[in-house]
């Protein structure tokens, strides 16, 4: 049965496998429907005619919601039971409606057992999936017994061809879980990462913030208690607050100033990871060995932006970076395809507060929109 978890409707390979496995199962599916249509045309009666096709007709239309159903993780609950009860209830509808079709000539009902017990990987365990499938033996031989058919003929159709059915259905459905749960796997591998580095950076605060936080306060309260009957003593503790206050600081600004300066080359093979994982070919020129760290710190903040734009606002296939030093100029020019009206500008948020930042460092952000393809280049200042 299809896992219910909630997965992102962004992930483009998810995307891809899941039209996939859709596609499949419904060629299965309505392949093994074909079928009962072969008793409409061996039908002489045609009101029979008539009420056959109804139950067949409204027998497939349950059959794809209860299929678009088992591959969409994010649709509710509540939706997905309301699918697989509509399709109990058709099941239940077509005994009337298509059992009594080309009675003796053709199993048609026995088709629809057969596709029945196909869907059971969709709907229930494998244990509950036998029970269904012995209730629906049951329901064939019942419609054989009163239509005048052939007992064996139709529990070969209904467990033959639906055992064969359910096997590929189950397979299919066993995939799609598997994909699922490895993408969900890596997002949680993701969010786990970011929680260890929050983690490592409060405890390297605690550390470098604990013990001077607790002096200062020790000072404070003996300044305080001094300020009546030793003014003198009292004025030199509050100067050593003041100098400890000053000194934890300095040594605050040092720690998250080594969490900021990100090493250009390692953030460079994360997102290219993670371009990768999402299905956008990557092409990357390698780094110049001589970059200074100021200048790889602004074009590593420029590298998460381009990322960033070219999962949310494009379909790209492929992505092309390269940076390169010229005389006392860094470069780096990101480019990808699959860029749309709805892709960012000159405008956006992101880039105009980028354009600001490397505007502050004595650098520039250009921007262009070629057809479907879309570039974007940031010059920072490289002084040997």
């Amino acid at each position: 049965m299809a896992s219910e978890a909630v997965t992102p409707r962004a992930d483009r390979r998810l995307r891809r496998a899941r039209r996939a496995t859709l596609v499949s199962l419904a060629t299965g599916v309505w392949a093994s429907v074909l079928l009962p249509a072969v008793g409409l045309t061996r039908e002489p009666d045609p009101g029979r005619v008539t009420l056959g096709a109804v139950g067949i007709l409204a027998f497939v239309i349950a059959q794809t919601v209860v299929l678009y159903a088992a591959v969409t993780p994010w649709l509710e609950p509540r939706w997905r039971r309301r699918a697989e009860l509509s399709l109990v209830g058709v099941a239940v509808l077509t005994v009337p409606l298509v059992g009594p079709v080309a009675a003796g000539r053709w199993p048609t009902w026995a088709w629809l057992g057969a596709a029945l017990i196909g869907m059971t990987p969709l709907l229930v365990r494998w244990r509950a999936g036998l029970a269904v499938a012995i209730g629906v033996l049951a329901v064939a031989v019942a419609v054989a017994w009163w239509t005048g058919g052939s007992v064996p003929r139709h529990l070969a159709v209904t467990g033959g061809i639906g055992a064969a059915v359910a096997a590929v259905n189950g397979f299919q459905v066993w995939f799609w879980d598997l994909l699922v749960e490895a993408r969900q796997g890596q997002a949680a591998q993701a969010r786990l990462a970011a929680a260890e580095e929050r983690l490592r950076f409060a405890r390297d605060v605690h550390d470098v913030l604990g013990h001077r936080l607790t002096v200062i306060a020790l000072k404070a309260e003996l300044a305080a208690r001094l300020a009546p009957v030793d003014p003198e003593r009292a004025g030199r503790e509050a100067a050593e607050v003041q100098r400890l206050a000053a000194s934890a600081l300095s040594e605050v600004r040092e720690t998250v100033h080594g969490y900021r300066a990100v090493d250009l080359d390692e953030q460079l093979t994360a997102v290219v990871g993670v371009l990768r994982s999402c299905g956008v070919r990557c092409t990357v020129l390698p780094l110049p060995a001589d970059l200074p760290q100021p200048a790889a710190i602004e074009l590593a903040a420029v590298l998460r932006e381009a990322s960033t734009n070219v999962l949310r606002h494009s379909r790209a296939d492929w992505c092309r970076i390269r940076i390169d030093r010229e005389d006392d100029v860094a470069r780096m020019t990101v480019a990808n395809d699959g860029a749309d009206d709805r892709g960012p500008d000159a405008h956006s948020h992101g880039l105009r507060g980028l354009a600001d930042r490397l505007a502050a460092a004595g650098g520039e952000l250009r921007v262009r929109r070629e057809d479907a393809i879309f570039t974007l280049e940031a010059t920072v200042p490289a002084p040997s």
